[in-house]
């Protein structure tokens, strides 16, 4: 297929779908007639090679239990290979509804009530809501802002997991909202301090596929072969095909006593099989879905670009944080010295945007709002220029 025939430029109208991003205004507190970028989908279509499989799908009228194919296996250890330079078995493979179900049902099989998990603030809200509904006990390494940058804090990361017995660490990799791509040595020297201190490691790389020119992914089991027994890989094409609500997520658990009791806790949650759609969904992206993906990921470029250049000619004072993976823009609003409540107001009173609120992610955000760019160019102007009318209110 010709990169011509992916339109990305392509305005979508997505209400009255049941979209959470589109529908839920005033569910979720919020006046109608923002333009919605916080949760993280993208306003694309997906590839029309899966749209084609699951047109085709849908015409059998019949939606009965079912479960991966060879093929599927087959397309996924290719995907990973080429992709990764990741071989996995049909062993270690388990599939669960997201990654988020899967890093809860880990918390539940791999620790007890009040042991300690670490997480590395700020960072995806669930992953310290599946830490303390569990009854488990919310470790914070803060990662260190340095320029328009973060940097892991590795002596602290070690002292905590020393001073409170940390039995897990949930890793986000790519970072979700500050866009690091963690480098080689990075992730080395995290598997290293984990395996000294029988640190169990759940790395969540969902937006692995979201990973820039100047950057490379590198999946943690993949960097020190002495960590494979020890961690747990979570994986997704939900958010690469923008496919998510298909409910279909690819964890890979190496170690077979972890792996029991991964799935012992999976059978107490009462789920079986998948979703029939999501199979598909899933098995099209690994077997077909490269050139879109590619034409995905420039045009993503582009937007991320898009951002610095325009805030910086149209808003130099809001900071915008280094962007090498993942499409969610980290967006720093502390020059403006505005108080948080009032930032907040404006930016939905004046900018009528819909951003995600940097408290979310860590309870010192309070000058951050994060910002998918996920979306046609034509949308992500006009929420820019939307953005400027908060520096010329004040």
């Amino acid at each position: 297929m010709n990169k011509e025939d992916f339109d990305f430029d392509c305005i979508i109208d997505r209400r009255h779908t049941g979209s959470l991003k589109y529908d839920f205004f005033k569910e979720r507190g919020m006046p109608e007639g923002l333009i919605p970028m916080w949760v993280a989908d993208m306003d694309f279509k997906t590839a029309p090679s899966i749209s084609k499989a699951l047109e085709s799908t849908a015409q059998s009228g019949i939606f009965g239990y079912s479960e991966p194919k060879p093929e599927y296996y087959d397309a996924m250890h290719k995907w990973f290979s080429e992709h990764f330079s990741f071989s996995i078995d049909k062993d270690s493979h388990i599939q669960t509804p997201g990654v988020v179900f899967a890093i809860a049902h880990a918390v539940k099989a791999f620790t007890n009530p009040h042991d300690s998990i670490i997480i590395q603030p700020p960072v995806y809200y669930p992953f310290s809501e599946v830490v303390n509904s569990n009854d488990r006990k919310l470790i914070e390494n803060p990662l260190k802002r340095v320029g328009d940058t973060y940097e892991i804090d590795f002596l602290d990361f070690e002292q905590k997991i020393i001073a409170h017995n940390v039995k897990m660490f949930i890793f986000c990799s790519p970072h979700n909202p500050v866009g690091r791509v963690w480098t080689y040595s990075e992730i080395y020297r995290l598997s290293e301090i984990c395996l000294k201190h029988n640190v169990f490691v759940v790395s969540d790389e969902i937006h692995a596929d979201f990973v820039y020119s100047e950057s490379k992914h590198f999946i943690f089991s993949t960097v020190n072969p002495k960590s494979v027994p020890s961690c747990m890989i979570c994986t997704s094409r939900g958010k690469s095909f923008n496919q998510a609500g298909l409910q279909v997520s690819d964890i890979f658990i190496f170690n077979t006593k972890y792996r029991e009791l991964f799935l012992k806790e999976i059978t107490r949650s009462g789920y079986s099989q998948r979703n029939t759609f999501g199979l598909v969904g899933a098995r099209v992206a690994y077997e077909a879905g490269d050139a879109w993906l590619s034409s995905l990921i420039a045009y993503l470029e582009e937007n991320r670009n898009f951002i610095k250049s325009y805030l910086n000619s149209y808003f130099p004072e809001l900071t915008v944080t280094k962007c090498e993976g993942t499409f969610l823009s980290w967006l720093d609003f502390s020059k403006l010295k505005i108080p948080h409540k009032k930032l907040a107001s404006l930016i939905v009173s004046k900018a009528k945007l819909w951003l995600d609120d940097g408290l979310i992610f860590d309870k010192n955000a309070d000058c951050f709002f994060r910002l998918n760019f996920g979306c046609p160019k034509q949308l992500l102007a006009r929420a820019l220029e939307q953005l400027t009318l908060i520096r010329n209110s004040i």
